[in-house]
């Protein structure tokens, strides 16, 4: 190991977290707890969300939600509990998700005549209700999401990235043609992109799922796709084209401009609460968090450096430091706790990944100046306060910016082309991603998995930002013909 790598490590050790050279798995359980964001729960296979990592997600939803409001969407509320029967009417749909449904079959100490599962998805019931409001094209489009927890049982769970219970948004909508319900599956997976890039500082891929990666039931699934540090993939939303199939399973038609009656072509789109996962391991670092500065739930955190006769006056500095900031209309905190030593304040929110640290102390008060340091920097500036002040917002887009380069960096670096299976078979033991040519026979990606325990994540759009060259070639599984007439990207996954 380097000197620099072993300063490194007992840097880390002192923050409590395992370095993620170490155990990227343990790094990542560790800072889920240390840094207050979910702990463990008494229900198996369930977290319990702390206040920070509550705060987060508030944000993610605020910014959703904002985003489809403004392109006509209208939320509502279904129950929890959906009609086992409602589950076995699309065959795909019940078969997909059999193993992993929670069944309730009493209320008190009465069986159910029928059990009623707990949603792991809301088409079904959805597709129901819509079949009573539906009836004429005048009616079109019904453009429907709702906020909740859906529930699918997790042999192996993991903090925000597989739990038994999960939170997210499901979009629901229904098109009076093909054309434009494909258009509300791509404006969907668009938005998406969007908030990754734009907000989260996550550069995704946005592709089409192959046939064995798609959503049950679905005619189409879209995907975006986030590396993260150890080189795994996590499908970070999806986007699905449903046909007509869950409109004929529920009988949801309506009477077409020339008096036909038609099957209403239905979409389904969401992201969950595992995008705080890819939040962690893509940004995240041996000491912690790092937070994207436009989706944090602070931003900056104001830390008064005093001594027990004067801190109380620091304090108050403090704060008017940070109603300065909070006018910019930035979100900050400022750190009163008194008996603990400041060292432990700086690590305890480097831990946290606060974007930007101020410290302030009486010279600096006499000077007019604060000290400043950016999360993902070594080094502190003593700048004049006005400066400081004046300057956040541009500081935070500056870490936004540093994030997303890092990461994408990172991920153009980490992913290869290949054009034999031994190639393969070796870029995935060495934790990339693949671009390959790839035959589409659902077969092969089940032994390819089997030999490599990679899957196909997607096939990037012809517009997406990375991978999208159209090429030819053969399969490098089978050798047979490729189809989709580009490379797929493969990878192991979360």
């Amino acid at each position: 190991m380097t000197k620099d790598g072993g300063k490194q490590d007992r840097k880390a050790q002192q923050y409590g977290v395992t370095p993620q050279s170490v155990d990227f798995n343990d790094w990542y359980n560790e800072v889920v707890k240390k840094a207050d964001l979910a702990d463990n729960s008494p229900v198996a296979g369930a977290m319990v969300v702390r206040p920070y990592g509550s705060a987060l997600w508030e944000n993610i939803q605020r910014w959703l939600d904002d985003r489809f409001k403004a392109t006509g969407h209208e939320s509502l509320i279904f129950p929890t509990l959906i009609p086992m029967g409602f589950i076995t009417k699309e065959a795909d749909h019940v078969e997909g998700f059999a193993p992993e449904l929670f069944t309730v079959n009493k209320i008190g100490t009465e069986e159910l005549a029928e059990p009623y599962v707990m949603r792991p998805t809301s088409e079904t019931i959805i597709g129901h209700m819509w079949s009573g409001w539906l009836n004429s094209y005048r009616d079109l489009p019904f453009l429907h999401y709702q906020w909740g927890s859906v529930f699918r049982a997790e042999l192996r769970t993991k903090a925000f990235l597989r739990t038994s219970e999960f939170f997210w948004h499901e979009g629901h909508t229904a098109h009076a043609d093909e054309s434009e319900a494909r258009g509300e599956v791509r404006q969907m997976l668009d938005i998406y992109h969007e908030f990754c890039r734009d907000v989260l500082a996550l550069p995704v891929v946005r592709g089409e799922k192959t046939a064995s990666e798609r959503f049950a039931g679905a005619v189409a699934t879209y995907s975006i796709e986030g590396m993260m540090r150890d080189g795994k993939a996590l499908q970070s939303g999806t986007s699905h084209y449903l046909g007509q199939n869950f409109s004929k399973a529920f009988d949801v038609k309506f009477q077409t401009r020339e008096q036909r009656e038609e099957f209403a072509h239905t979409t389904s789109w969401a992201i969950s609460s595992r995008i705080i996962g890819a939040i962690i391991m893509t940004h995240g670092d041996d000491f912690g968090l790092i937070m994207p500065p436009r989706i944090a739930p602070i931003q900056v955190v104001v830390i008064p450096v005093g001594r027990k006769d004067n801190f109380d006056q620091m304090v108050e500095e403090g704060e008017k430091l940070a109603a300065e900031l909070r006018a910019q209309g930035l979100k900050v905190k400022v750190d009163k706790r008194d008996g603990v030593t400041n060292g432990f304040k700086y690590n305890d929110w480097e831990l946290k990944g606060v974007p930007v640290r101020i410290e302030l102390g009486p010279r600096d008060l006499e000077s007019g100046v604060v000290v400043v340091k950016n999360r993902n920097g070594d080094e502190k500036e003593t700048l004049p306060r006005a400066e400081a002040v004046g300057g956040m917002t541009a500081r935070l887009d500056g870490i936004h910016d540093w994030l997303l380069e890092r990461a994408t960096s990172f991920m153009l670096e980490n992913t290869v082309t290949v054009d034999t299976y031994g190639e393969f078979k070796a870029a995935i033991e060495a934790g990339k991603w693949v671009r390959a040519f790839h035959c589409g026979d659902p077969e092969s990606e089940r032994q390819i998995k089997e030999d490599t325990k990679a899957t196909a994540r997607n096939v990037p759009l012809d517009d997406a930002e990375f991978f999208n060259e159209a090429e030819q070639g053969v399969c490098v599984h089978t050798g047979r013909p490729a189809a989709y007439g580009k490379r797929v990207i493969f990878g192991r996954q979360y």
